[in-house]
């Protein structure tokens, strides 16, 4: 009995045959993968493409998995639309319409869907949330974040992924209703508007986490760090915490310390968030530059940090003290995924198409080393953004209309 509790501790949230990365990030929003037995490295042209999609639309959503079913988004036919695709072969079994078209600085969605194996979760760039079905696509229920929930759009418009949590779905609609809102996935019905903060939305996403027995979402804008309790919305503490232009990457929680960081020069801040009879307070540890994380996320493997820097670097830094342990030009700024003791790592390149390359890094504090690139095919007219996924043996990379899927399962 001893050694079972022991691996359900290490295996966390996964269930048993992880199935499914139902979420931005995966389940944990950590960006790591729980796949195994994948190529330690990449052949000279990178590893095999097992299909390409084509026919999504614009936008910088990524995917997320339940077993057999991919979801993404794409603006098309003048609509921001829902995807589900076949794994097996990319083949799009249904498209559902989920609100307006456009954007700025690009059309199309920039949410990433959220799926709970009984019903898929989309928020389009101009507000819309909706609930529809896995099997069919059938919307079961709709709101909007302005309408609905005084939502103030952001310059950039609307641009985080959902959260799933127990019953709820949560979203930032921002405003003086509240900046988090909490539906229960089930009708769309209001469980709480956290009326006591009242900031605008920015661009990251909500991330879970358990500090001090309390089950919390962290919330990131350009004017603090947040923890809202999943009960009932109540500010639990408040950092202030000041970004600019767009605050996009999702916090880091581990051991009581909250990570975050944003680009526009701002940098990164770490809090030590503590609890005395209920109360809790954050405290700051160090701030700096070191951590400049534009849009493509922070991972944190074990005790260290790493990402795609607006530094054109590939950094590691260590959680605790902040500092770094080593940087390397690696594929320039851009995005990044974790997986088997490994980094993917997804260049964006510039505004003006052209290669974009995508590399295979071992994640260890002991320097910089990589084990394979290769330059993305079917390269699209704009930087890439969405998130690249490794899951279930595959790497997947969205790239505006396409969608590539990569075999990285060691044979």
């Amino acid at each position: 009995m001893k050694h079972f509790v022991i691996a359900v501790l290490i295996a966390g949230f996964w269930p048993a045959e992880n199935t499914d990365w139902s979420q931005f990030r995966g389940p944990n929003r950590d960006g790591i993968s729980p796949d195994t037995g994948l190529l330690k490295e990449w052949p000279a042209a990178g590893p095999a493409l097992a299909w390409k999609t084509t026919g999504l639309g614009l936008g910088y959503s990524s995917v997320v998995v339940h077993k057999d079913r991919l979801f993404t988004m794409g603006e098309l036919g003048g609509a921001s639309s829902l995807h589900c695709l076949k794994v097996a072969d990319g083949k799009i079994a249904w498209t559902t319409k989920v609100g307006a078209a456009g954007g700025n600085r690009g059309n199309g969605p920039r949410s990433t869907p959220a799926v709970d194996g009984t019903h898929v979760y989309a928020l389009g760039q101009d507000g819309e949330l909706v609930c529809a079905d896995v099997e069919t696509g059938a919307v079961k229920w709709q709101k909007h974040l302005k309408n609905d929930f005084g939502g103030r759009k952001p310059n950039w418009w609307w641009s985080e992924s959902p959260l799933l949590e127990g019953d709820l779905v949560l979203c930032t609609p921002g405003g003086p209703k509240g900046t988090v809102v909490a539906l229960k996935k089930a009708t769309g019905e209001v469980a709480w508007q956290s009326g006591d903060l009242k900031e605008s939305a920015h661009y990251t996403s909500l991330v879970a986490v358990d500090i001090g027995g309390v089950r919390q979402v962290l919330v990131l804008t350009d004017q603090s760090v947040a923890g809202v309790a999943v009960k009932d919305g109540k500010v639990l503490w408040r950092a202030d915490r000041p970004g600019k232009t767009a605050v996009v990457p999702t916090p880091i929680y581990k051991d009581g310390i909250v990570f975050v960081s944003s680009g526009y020069g701002v940098g990164c801040n770490a809090f030590k968030v503590t609890t005395d009879g209920g109360a809790f307070k954050a405290e700051e540890l160090y701030s700096g530059k070191q951590v400049t994380n534009h849009h493509g996320g922070v991972i944190l493997v074990g005790d260290h940090l790493y990402e795609l820097d607006d530094q054109q670097k590939l950094k590691c830094v260590e959680l605790k003290t902040g500092k770094v342990a080593w940087e390397d030009r690696s594929v320039g700024k851009g995005a990044l995924a974790y997986a088997d003791g490994h980094l993917y790592v997804r260049g964006q390149a510039s505004d003006k198409g052209g290669p974009s390359a995508i590399a295979l890094v071992e994640a260890t504090p002991a320097g910089y080393k990589e084990k394979g690139r290769f330059n993305q095919p079917d390269r699209s007219e704009t930087s890439a953004w969405a998130h690249p996924v490794v899951f279930g043996g595959k790497f997947y990379v969205r790239d505006q209309d396409v969608l590539l899927c990569f075999d990285v399962k060691a044979k």
